[in-house]
């Protein structure tokens, strides 16, 4: 079998630009494109790429069999906020998209959408944050009611923001401030879970510079609604034998995963993965001599539990690179990213049945 060569600058290099790419739940479009373009810019012989009725991105990869297809499923849909209520002030009260801490975004940039694709700058920020006129600041609870979108516009009225075509329903952008630093860490809000989808590309490129295809015909779903728990649920062929989700590594105190490794989930909140598949990672990770790390996430699911949940009846399994400060300002190192796509390669060039 030919050596396989994981190109991390190139895989780094898709993932800033996804990275920069917005893409909160619900809002697909540039996201889906920019995957779209650059699985087809990698000319892999027997790929074709479209997108669902729900806007996800189904590609289907021809391998040199097809009587076990396969699947892989990651996910470009991340945190984010929509536009609540407009406040008698101007500001804007908001809803999130997915889960997270408040503290997390907190005097955070971010860009309001509106529906027409008018776009303004602002600020996450609490509601009368000032330390110097709010003695209670410090300790006030951050929740729904208290936090708010300051718009780099002069609005002092509802009326105002309703100038500027802001309503109730248009999406709010948290910044994602990108960095690659010189020791191979990549920072940065929304690796969750697009670091995933650059592990898929940098697989992708791997076998296609071996001149290799996948072992099985294979289906890839890029999905757009997983932080809502149904990205996974629709767009997979209904005859796959083994769906393999990529998700990022859950680490923290009492996990096993690190920044450095790839990690194989064996369970998360659902349940367990598939016994076969969690054996068949374990064997080619160690077979190949790849880093990584057998974990359990406590308060997790991924796209592979909502197939699933949708009546799917293959096999899944559940990798992914570690990303510490999940659903916060994350991290991860470019040897997981590495690791992750190397996995995800020998997996599909895999030829046993478990």
């Amino acid at each position: 079998m030919s050596d396989l060569n994981i190109n991390v600058e190139a895989m780094t290099e898709f993932l800033v630009g996804l990275l920069n790419t917005p893409s909160p739940t619900g809002y697909y479009v540039e996201a889906i494109n920019y995957v779209h373009n650059a699985f087809e810019d990698l000319q892999l012989p027997g790929l074709t790429v479209s997108t669902t009725t729900k806007g996800a991105l189904i590609a289907y990869w021809q391998g040199t069999s097809s009587d076990a297809p396969r699947g892989l499923t990651a996910h470009t849909d991340t945190l984010g906020l929509m536009v609540k209520e407009i406040k008698g002030s101007g500001r804007l009260k908001t809803t999130q998209l997915g889960g997270f801490m408040w503290q997390a975004v907190e005097f955070e940039g971010c860009t309001i959408r509106t529906h027409d694709d008018r776009r303004y700058r602002g600020t996450i920020l609490p509601s009368n944050p000032s330390v110097h006129v709010n003695k209670n600041i410090r300790t006030a609870e951050r929740s729904d009611d208290l936090m708010e979108v300051r718009i780099d516009a002069k609005v002092k009225t509802a009326a105002d923001t309703r100038e500027l075509g802001i309503d109730v329903g248009d999406f709010v952008f948290l910044d994602p401030r990108v960095e690659v630093t010189d020791t191979g860490f990549v920072r940065s809000r929304h690796l969750d879970d697009k670091a995933s989808v650059a592990t898929i590309y940098g697989a992708m490129m791997a076998l296609r510079d071996a001149g290799l295809r996948p072992a099985q015909d294979t289906a890839i779903l890029i999905a757009n609604y997983e932080e809502v728990g149904h990205g996974g649920s629709a767009g997979l062929p209904d005859n796959l034998t083994e769906l393999l989700a990529i998700d990022m590594g859950a680490l923290g105190d009492g996990q096993n995963g690190d920044e450095y490794s790839c990690s194989i989930c064996v369970k998360d909140s659902g349940g367990p993965y598939h016994f076969l598949m969690n054996n068949k990672l374990r064997r080619l990770a160690q077979t190949f001599e790849i880093p990584h790390k057998v974990d359990i996430y406590p308060y997790y699911g991924s796209d592979g539990t909502a197939y699933w949940h949708a009546g799917g009846p293959a096999r899944v399994g559940l990798i992914g690179p570690g990303v510490d400060a999940s659903h916060a300002y994350e991290r991860t190192h470019q040897d997981s990213l590495n690791h992750t796509a190397h996995l995800i390669s020998r997996y599909l060039l895999d030829e046993a049945a478990e």
